[in-house]
């Protein structure tokens, strides 16, 4: 009865009720244009590329498109290649003087960085379109580069700009981060079919209805495992001094700062995603051509493949804590309101301190959550069906949880603004993302 209450207390809030509709609206959008197939496309060529795309890397690539790359759909592309020009951007705005410029100059300067990220898309869209085209669809291609390869480039290109454009919009005036939803919508798209691939893998097999629970009592265990990295703080005591402003007394009391054990959040499992996708791009343009550590690269079940992924997630995770989390920033502000660590000076030493701390606290985090994404590769070594593998861990399930608290925590939020119970009534809220940048 409790949540639906919750459900009727949302559907109370006009505003709230507006953004729910105008999101299921923008999602709806989404999904049929991951239907719409290339013009040209050979539908039996298709049915290959859907074989192709149930196993290895191109799942996994397949999944983050809700579908639409094995449809060879206008969508096919998917939001990939905005994440990678991202990367790229905020790479060059810790190396490159001109662009740490922009990042101090405030809302106009990450309007340019914005402006410069969209015109980085488009080039890296129009690099893989055509290999998309000519790895993909191969032999099937319907027509030489000017009339068919260069005009369907450039539908893809189109197609890839406007899911952006709807997450944007989604942030806008729906509820969530719009980019990390389109990704979330995407995965569980796929849930469904993943799911009864693997029931028809398990059906006949002598305790397959057993070996199917526990694999699910063993997802349910992973899943509660990730939804404790994304919430997990270590909380630092800070003491703020006594002050006597007329008759009033001010401070005096101990407060905590709530350090996040992944500061970072899912960000560096969706960088690193985005880079091993890169082996994918550049073996479409070479029809699969190479061997060895190349060829290892497309198996997400290789050692090769998951042990560059988790170095990847470890590097990344340092990286994105560092520009996310600001020790100085913090000491100020600690010092400005008279408040300090006891036992340790206030100002550098303070910064020192905190930036200590952050520091022993995303290696391991960094490190459970490189365990979290590689454990669909044991899955898939186990047996289980390369697409249900997905789920368990990986980048998949770890955005699928971030992506579904930092949502729920908007609408509570909502829901508590106008006097209304949340979703736990205990008077726990519940833990998203605040506080760090969401999952783009």
């Amino acid at each position: 009865m409790g949540f639906v209450q919750t459900v009727k207390n949302i559907w109370k809030i006009e505003d709230l009720r507006q953004r729910l509709i105008i999101t299921i609206g923008f999602v709806a959008i989404y999904r049929f244009g991951s239907f719409v197939v290339i013009p040209g496309i050979n539908p039996e060529q298709l049915v290959a590329l859907q074989s192709n795309a149930s196993t290895g890397l191109l799942s996994l690539l397949d999944m983050f498109s809700g579908g639409a790359f094995a449809n060879a759909s206008i969508f096919a592309l998917g939001i990939m290649p905005y994440i990678s020009a991202s990367i790229v951007m905020q790479l060059l705005g810790i190396a490159v003087p001109a662009f740490q410029k922009m990042q101090r100059e405030g809302e106009s300067g990450r309007t340019k960085i914005n402006q410069y990220t969209r015109y980085l898309t488009v080039a890296i869209l129009l690099v893989q379109g055509p290999a998309y085209l000519y790895g993909a669809v191969g032999n099937a291609i319907p027509g030489g580069f000017w009339d068919w390869v260069l005009p369907s480039t450039i539908i893809l290109a189109g197609g890839s700009m406007f899911v952006l454009w709807l997450g944007e919009r989604i942030t806008d005036k729906g509820i969530g981060n719009g980019i990390s939803f389109i990704i979330l919508i995407g995965i569980i798209a796929r849930l469904p079919h993943s799911l009864v691939a693997e029931y028809d893998r398990l059906i006949d097999a002598p305790g397959g209805l057993i070996l199917l629970l526990l694999e699910l009592l063993f997802l349910a265990a992973v899943t509660a495992a990730a939804i404790m990295l994304v919430q997990g703080v270590r909380k630092v005591p800070v003491q703020y001094a006594k002050r006597i402003v007329g008759n009033k007394q001010y401070g005096g009391v101990r407060q905590y700062i709530p350090l996040k054990v992944n500061a970072a959040n899912v960000m560096p499992i969706i960088f690193a995603q985005a880079i091993m996708f890169i082996p994918i791009t550049l073996a479409q343009f070479s029809a699969g051509e190479g061997g060895g550590f190349w060829t290892s690269l497309m198996d997400f079940t290789s050692f090769s493949y998951n042990f560059l992924f988790a170095m990847l997630i470890i590097a990344f995770t340092y990286f994105y804590t560092a520009i996310t989390v600001n020790p100085v920033q913090m000491a100020e502000d600690l010092k400005r309101n008279n408040g300090f660590i006891p036992g340790v000076k206030p100002g550098k030493r303070t910064a020192e301190y905190i930036d200590t701390i952050m520091s022993r606290i995303t290696l391991p985090g960094s490190i459970f959550l490189a365990i979290v994404a590689i454990l669909p590769a044991f899955a898939g070594l186990m047996g289980v069906n390369s697409q249900f593998a997905q789920f368990f861990g990986g980048t998949s399930l770890l955005i699928l949880v971030g992506v579904v608290l930092d949502t729920l925590q908007q609408i509570e939020s909502h829901l508590l603004m106008r006097h209304y119970d949340g979703f736990l009534k205990s008077g726990a809220k519940i833990k998203g993302r605040t506080g760090s940048v969401a999952a783009y």
